[in-house]
């Protein structure tokens, strides 16, 4: 079994989930319909036809969960809020019986010496506030800023940390730009705006959240090396317009307070304005890492597509992105490169210095088609080689200056897999999705072995 890496004492190892994924209970406790609910009954957009319906069914286990949690020795557990049990038309009123479910949730992780770290926008928006016009809209900015008053107010005292956003980059480019995830819309360039107004949104919530109370704000945002196909300069040229749309589109607004190179003629309303408050300033910057990003010129003959199995990109962009070849790869098809998580995080530390703040890895994780077997446990050796590898990476960054201060594996439980259903399976814990048991996997004993170590006696 793979060695655990050595890390600093203080170093928080947690595990992550997102309301939708794993809750079930749509219909439950004055919960509004999100935009899943509405994507997942439309004909062919997910696989084998499967909903969020149940999922994990963790909104009635959670106890259950958070026992598994304990057992683990997790320091960490980062959740998402559903924004429609909060607000079910994503304005208005807090639903009171939702903010009771969160406070629940938030009593039982305390009491099992587990801090909760709070993500606010998980991709469920309201159907109602999409139907106003979503991200397209502006007002929607407001609308976060609004919710996340209602949050901190009630949860503010007792939440270690706060991520107004998760991916904003994923909601951009599947959600707007391609039509792979809610809304399903396939605007391409010009859902450029999406970008501008979530991140004006979570400018607005970080200092919402502060205006309430709440202390240890950042955000959980998708990034990963971009690598030229080749060193032609056509080559080199499309690794850049897709590295600054991928990455630095999303970081450098809030970090540096201002866009790459062309991209704020793009971006609607007082752009100068907004990036004061875009670039509000956070106490920790949370980067989700999965893979590298392989980018050539159009007309390269490339591997395949990086943005995961049977996903096709549109023939008229000016790059062409594919998977980095030459290492092992998960079951959904991602290339598993732990060198790439140090190189992102060095990158990061030399492009921004001392406006970096401290860094968490706020999800790594890979998809096998686990099974439990005849004993009854799940042998999962590639998980495990997997989160020993990218542990071990960002002790390397460590090691030459990064300031990581922690590390949450995606997932805590398989769960439903957004686009791909229930078939991709990442979680520590297998689940029965007929059943709805929980299987802890021989990944989640190895990091209990090392976590459960280290806590005194």
């Amino acid at each position: 079994m793979s060695e655990f890496p050595q890390l600093p004492a203080e170093f928080v190892y947690g595990a992550a989930t997102a309301s939708y994924q794993i809750e079930g209970a749509v219909q439950l406790g004055g919960r509004g319909t999100s935009i899943w609910d509405t994507f997942v009954r439309e004909p062919g957009r997910i696989k084998n036809g499967e909903t969020g319906d149940v999922a994990c069914d963790s909104y009635h286990r959670y106890g259950e969960d958070v026992a598994l949690m304990k057992d683990l020795g997790l320091d960490a557990y980062r959740f998402s809020i559903a924004w429609p049990r909060i607000q079910p038309t994503g304005q208005g009123p807090a639903n009171e019986a939702g903010l009771d479910y969160y406070d629940k949730l938030v009593d039982e992780l305390l009491t099992a010496g587990i801090a909760p770290a709070a993500t606010l926008f998980h991709w469920d928006m309201p159907q109602a506030l999409q139907d106003a016009g979503g991200w397209q809209s502006r007002e929607t900015a407001q609308r976060l800023a609004d919710y996340a008053t209602i949050v901190a107010d009630r949860l503010g005292d007792r939440v270690a940390m706060w991520m107004p956003l998760n991916e904003p980059v994923v909601v951009t480019l599947m959600g707007h730009a391609l039509g792979i995830h809610a809304p399903g819309l396939e605007l391409g360039f010009d859902a450029l705006p999406i970008a501008h107004h979530q991140l004006l949104g979570h400018g607005l919530a970080v200092q919402a959240l502060r205006a309430a109370g709440a202390t240890n704000i950042g955000i959980a945002s998708n990034h990963a090396p971009t690598w030229a196909g080749s060193d032609s300069d056509e080559d080199k040229g499309a690794a850049e317009l897709y590295d600054s749309i991928y990455n630095w589109l999303f970081a450098d607004p809030i970090l540096k307070g201002t866009y790459p190179d062309g991209f704020a003629e793009a971006m609607p309303g007082p752009v100068e304005e907004d990036l004061k408050t875009i670039s509000s300033p956070l106490d920790f910057f949370g980067i989700n890492y999965y893979q590298p990003a392989v980018v050539s010129a159009p007309g390269s003959e490339l591997a395949g597509p990086s943005l995961g199995e049977g996903v096709a990109l549109p023939a008229d962009l000016p790059f062409q992105v594919s998977q980095a070849t030459g290492h092992e790869t998960t079951d959904f098809g991602w290339a598993i490169v732990p060198n790439g998580l140090r190189e992102i995080l060095v990158t990061f530390k030399e492009r921004y210095g001392d406006r970096l703040p401290p860094i968490y890895i706020t999800e790594s994780g890979c998809s096998f088609h686990d099974v439990v077997g005849s004993d009854g446990a799940v042998h999962d050796e590639a998980r495990i080689s997997y989160h020993a590898k990218h542990l071990r990476a960002v002790a390397e960054a460590i090691d030459v200056g990064v300031d990581v201060r922690g590390y949450f594996a995606w997932s805590l439980l398989d769960n439903f897999e957004w686009a791909e259903g229930y078939e991709e399976r990442f979680g520590l814990v297998h689940v029965d999705f007929d059943s709805l048991t929980r299987t802890p996997k021989d990944s989640y004993h190895w990091f209990q072995q090392h976590l459960t170590a280290r806590q005194p006696a």
